[in-house]
């Protein structure tokens, strides 16, 4: 009898728990986007501006650049093969 019991206790507090996450899970949903939505529009607010400079005096010229990367390349790429056809 016990063994029925707690199988109806937990069924019950089961469909308890899915009913709630039905009502609650729009709210949740909203909550959540809400959320992305400020992390994703301040890092779209911040990605186009260059970081702060000392201000320059007028006719004084600058030039930004991306830093060169090394280009290594590797001569020893394998051994070269000679195939003829042979009838």
């Amino acid at each position: 009898m016990k063994f029925l019991q707690t199988l109806l206790i937990i069924l019950l507090v089961l469909m308890a728990l899915r009913y709630l996450f039905k009502l609650l899970s729009p709210y949740i949903m909203r909550f959540l986007a809400r959320k992305v939505q400020e992390r994703f529009g301040s890092k779209a607010y911040h990605y186009g501006q260059q970081p702060r400079q000392e201000p320059r005096h007028e006719g004084e010229t600058s030039i930004y650049s991306a830093p060169q990367q090394q280009k290594s390349s590797n001569k020893k790429v394998g051994e070269y093969i000679d195939y003829e056809e042979i009838d």
